[in-house]
């Protein structure tokens, strides 16, 4: 497969501080790659460099092939959407959309077909006329979008495009947005904090961490086999579950520790005997059962309900996370058991985190 974005040991420095740690990535054309971690880890820095607002301090980038260093952004055949929308408010939808067209010269008609076109994609037929305070969040964003997609460029940078929307418009948004970019064979990339959005929407998952990337990959492979705490930690909703542990004497099993329940559960590999370990236990392979019938009991905290789903906190230390679909069988202050299977432990080391 083609390489449409390639960043190769990149560096970027603000003064003594070192934002991006040897970055090395690529991206074949026509792929959708979320960037994707905490603030301040480097996800937005990274894709402003990419677009050639940050200059960066070592290494190399290329699109389409060509060394992009000091090529200046209106040159990198780019085209970025913020999550302010950035529109022109005295200008019309069909301005707004054939702005940078005009500014090349396109003539009157030759711009109003593009923006009809681009208006067909993205849902915009009937708006053209509009002025960016007559719309909803919604459709500003099909505006930003449309004008990135009226240039034809070689890849689209999307910087937390959603985060100004509300929950259920986020959700249709980001079905648009990958339709979209499966209809027009696109390059993109897309920077979220949110991991929902990442793993509902890219082919690719960059996590990052302090300006280093932790793990990336397909991701249901993030998910299956995170390679350290971190990762395990930010991918999956609600997040994994993190258990203090010592591997017993035989290596093949371990005594999980929260506070006032110890039990000792069979690992599917063999560890070193008596190493310190943290259990990783996604809320969702934990299955609930009667006080007794289970791998271990434990007292029931919190009970909280979607309809759909049920989420039990326990009365341990730390706290663990049950998810159950449906209404589910628990209830506050109560001891219920729940059965762990072993094949679904993740093994991390104590102090470096790294998958065991």
């Amino acid at each position: 497969m083609t390489t449409q974005i390639e960043l190769t040991g990149v560096n970027k420095y603000y003064g003594a501080y070192h934002a991006l740690k040897d970055i090395n990535l690529r991206i074949p054309k026509g792929s959708f790659v979320a960037l994707v971690g905490p603030s301040g880890c480097g996800k937005s820095t990274l894709l402003r460099s990419l677009a050639g607002l940050e200059k960066i301090s070592e290494g190399t980038l290329q699109i389409a092939g060509e060394v992009m260093n000091d090529v200046p952004p209106r040159k990198r055949d780019i085209a970025m959407v913020f999550q302010s929308y950035a529109l022109y408010p005295h200008m019309t939808v069909a301005e707004n959309l054939t702005y940078s067209l005009r500014m090349r010269g396109a003539s009157k008609d030759e711009a109003r077909k593009k923006a009809d076109e681009v208006a067909q994609i993205t849902g915009l037929t009937g708006l053209l006329d509009r002025y960016p305070r007559q719309l909803s969040g919604g459709q500003r964003q099909r505006v930003a979008m449309g004008r990135a997609i009226i240039r034809h460029p070689k890849a689209f940078l999307f910087d937390e495009p959603l985060s100004n929307l509300d929950a259920a418009l986020r959700v249709s948004m980001r079905k648009e947005i990958r339709a979209l970019h499966d209809r027009l064979g696109a390059t993109s990339v897309y920077v979220t904090h949110d991991q929902i959005e990442a793993m509902t929407m890219a082919d690719h998952v960059v996590v990052m961490r302090d300006g280093v990337i932790e793990q990336q990959g397909k991701p249901l492979d993030l998910y299956d086999r995170p390679a350290n705490k971190f990762v395990a930690g930010f991918i999956g909703s609600p997040a994994m579950n993190f258990i203090p542990a010592v591997v017993a004497e035989d290596g093949k099993s371990l005594t999980i520790d929260l506070g006032s329940v110890k039990h000792t559960i069979a690992i599917d590999h063999q560890v070193q005997a008596g190493r310190k370990v943290t259990v990783g236990l996604r809320p969702e392979h934990i299955r609930i059962t009667p006080a007794g019938q289970g791998t271990f009991d434990v007292p029931v905290a919190v009970v909280e309900s979607t309809g759909s789903s049920t989420f039990v906190t326990a009365a341990t230390t730390p706290e663990l996370t049950v998810v159950e679909t449906g209404r589910g069988i628990a209830h506050a202050r109560e001891t219920i058991g729940v059965t762990v299977d072993p094949s679904q432990l993740h093994l991390f080391d104590e102090t470096s985190g790294a998958r065991i």
